[in-house]
């Protein structure tokens, strides 16, 4: 018999991917609810699902997370062995002009999952957390016990508030949660507002690309198959109740050296606009992925100089198809 996963956000880059993978081991009923926001173009998010249209095991759900009735509506007459909460309002920088919507949307709809995850006897909850709930952490790479009460963006705060959330409800009602710190994740499908994807499309159409800062900041950027393995890893964790992991390469990349990989694989020159170092921006994301390779089994295959490549020939290929 197929198990059954509710996946929110299964519209999106990282959903989407775990929604295929799934998918490819028939093993699963899935269950996608996704509210299709314009944060980014909802015509991607309806590109995401048409991959998925004709398959019996995926059932989509266009609902809000925050609206808890519509969310009810999903759980009755269905019992889910787990859930996958990638639904959020994303970005570090978005979240400084709407700190409102993302305290709504990333606390308020993880706490009415949660609360659905216990009325329903959901056992297994698995939370897409951040990086960036480290902050300005001096202490490289940055461990999962690393204090966690700094964050410089509401995008972070809410993202830490999800993690407690996730462990209150562990504690009181015996869900097991598994909160996944996912550093910069890039590849095939990537919202169109990160940089990488950002910056390829302006170097590609001979338009400046904003610089923040000197170019010297550094990430920990992710291949999308490399974080799936991760988020799959999670979904079978039997371990303690709760639990945090990085899922990162644990490697770093200076901006500079990023926009000259990009540059190499585009065939083009990338025209640099200068802005001034961006409030909330933290100097470099490294992740301690020691704890997920012992617990999780986690083992990053891509490294940036191959995972560049990949991406960019997906990017010819996507904007060839849809020029």
């Amino acid at each position: 018999m197929k198990k059954n996963v509710l996946v929110t956000g299964g519209a999106g880059f990282i959903g989407s991917h775990l929604v295929g993978k799934l998918l490819a081991e028939g093993a699963w009923h899935i269950t996608i609810v996704d509210d299709l926001n314009d944060f980014y173009s909802p015509a991607i998010k309806h590109a995401n699902l048409a991959l998925f249209q004709d398959s019996p095991d995926v059932e989509f759900v266009e609902a809000d997370i925050r609206n808890l009735a519509a969310l009810e509506a999903v759980f009755e007459g269905r019992r889910f062995d787990t859930i996958v909460h990638l639904a959020a309002r994303a970005g570090v920088r978005p979240s400084l002009l709407e700190p409102q919507l993302y305290i709504e949307t990333n606390i308020n709809g993880t706490t009415n999952l949660l609360e659905l995850a216990r009325k329903y006897d959901v056992k297994q909850f698995v939370f897409g957390s951040s990086s960036s709930v480290y902050g300005e952490n001096e202490k490289v790479p940055f461990a999962e016990d690393d204090p966690i009460f700094n964050p410089i963006s509401p995008y972070a705060a809410t993202k830490a508030a999800g993690e407690l959330i996730c462990h209150t409800y562990s504690h009181l009602f015996g869900i097991r949660t598994v909160c996944l710190r996912f550093f910069t994740v890039y590849g095939a499908r990537q919202r169109p507002d990160l940089a990488i994807h950002k910056f390829a499309k302006l170097i590609d159409d001979d338009k400046p690309i904003p610089v923040f800062g000197d170019g010297s900041t550094r990430r920990d950027y992710t291949y999308i198959d490399d974080i799936i393995g991760g988020v799959r890893a999670a979904m079978s964790f039997e371990g303690s109740m709760h639990e945090v992991f990085n899922l990162g390469e644990s490697e770093t990349t200076e901006l500079s050296r990023l926009i000259e990989m990009l540059e190499s694989s585009l065939g083009k020159k990338a025209i640099i606009d200068r802005q001034p170092s961006q409030p909330g921006d933290v100097p470099i994301t490294f992740a301690d992925i020691s704890k997920a390779r012992r617990m999780l089994g986690y083992d990053p295959k891509t490294k940036i100089e191959d995972g560049i490549p990949k991406f960019v020939e997906w990017f010819r290929s996507h904007r060839s198809a849809n020029a």
